[in-house]
């Protein structure tokens, strides 16, 4: 498995040297908003996993985001004050869910796979909006104590901005590390081999249902977590977060990025929040001219921002020197 190249790991560790210290100088607005970017950044990445890297297109990706957030928060309400519990019930419902889901829809190719997955996220927002008795209805659930971060002897309270915010890159970080094995694994390769002929892996071997399924799964759970933090960071738990308009926030995130990239969604995640914080300053109708500087971002960059710029870094690399 080939190892970053030193360019790639210099940006990498200058990317998280900067994230470690942004609390430091950044306000408090600015620290919700870079917490917001990277729950949904690890979002988009779970998604960048079916569909840059497999070639499915999934719109109900949100289904496991929103899941994962009522887990947490359920867990919180009827079980053990504890952040660890809250996460590990987020990502085991998660994990079932996926499997179950992932099981029926991988059968399926293109369209049709993404009907279906669109199909399973709106039954979850269904049950989410209208089992009032557990999940609070449209109110959401949000009656609840944020615990405390518990670590060796240490009680970080997470109610601190800051505190939350370095929960949050800690999860991510993770997360991308996680991916990042995934991708550049063998397994990895099938991912890619799926996505661009998916009768050639017959031919070697490898089943072709079993090497998604996996895909979905992986998808699932971390966007199962990253709905917990979503849901613990906003202190509520919402059918909205289920809603297949989530799920194309996510859609968005990866094409702006640059889908088929690792942090690809990351970029396109932190595009995006920019941008609707910045617009929101000037105007009220802000979502008309986010919409159309996005039109104009996808048409300029029709790899993504990031995807672009490293396409344009590999041809220089290629050029014969004079």
């Amino acid at each position: 498995m080939k190892n970053l190249s030193r360019p790639n790991a210099i940006s990498v560790a200058l990317l998280l040297a900067f994230l470690l210290i942004a609390p430091v100088f950044l306000s408090t607005y600015w620290i919700i908003t870079l917490t917001e970017i990277l729950t949904m950044s690890l979002f988009a990445m779970s998604f960048n996993l079916l569909f840059g890297y497999t070639g499915l297109l999934s719109f109900g990706q949100a289904g496991f985001f929103g899941a994962g957030g009522y887990f947490a928060v359920l867990m919180l309400l009827h079980g053990p004050q504890s952040l660890w519990t809250a996460l590990a019930a987020a990502m085991v419902g998660s994990f079932i869910l996926a499997t179950v889901i992932g099981w029926l829809c991988v059968r399926l190719d293109e369209i049709y796979f993404a009907i279906l997955t669109l199909g399973f996220g709106m039954m979850l927002f269904t049950i989410a909006h209208n089992w009032r008795s557990v999940t609070g209805g449209s109110d959401g659930l949000g009656s609840f104590t944020l615990p405390a971060l518990s670590f060796l002897h240490w009680q970080i309270s997470l109610a601190h901005p800051k505190h939350f915010y370095y929960l949050v890159l800690t999860v991510a970080a993770l997360g991308v590390g996680l991916l990042w094995r995934v991708v550049r694994s063998p397994f990895g390769l099938l991912l890619r081999a799926t996505r661009e002929n998916s009768n050639r892996i017959d031919f070697v071997g490898a089943n072709v249902r079993s090497v998604r399924l996996f895909a979905f799964v992986i998808a699932g759970v971390l966007a199962g977590l990253a709905g917990a933090l979503f849901a613990l960071f906003n202190r509520i738990a919402s059918p909205e977060m289920l809603h297949w308009s989530f799920s194309g926030k996510a859609v968005l995130m990866t094409i702006l990025g640059g889908s088929g990239v690792l942090l690809g969604p990351a970029v396109g995640a932190a595009v995006f929040f920019v941008l609707e914080h910045v617009i929101t300053k000037f105007t009220t109708s802000w979502m008309i001219i986010l919409g159309a500087i996005l039109v104009i971002l996808v048409l300029l960059f029709p790899k993504g921002v990031l995807g672009s710029a490293l396409d344009v870094l590999s041809r220089k690399k290629r050029e014969p020197k004079a």
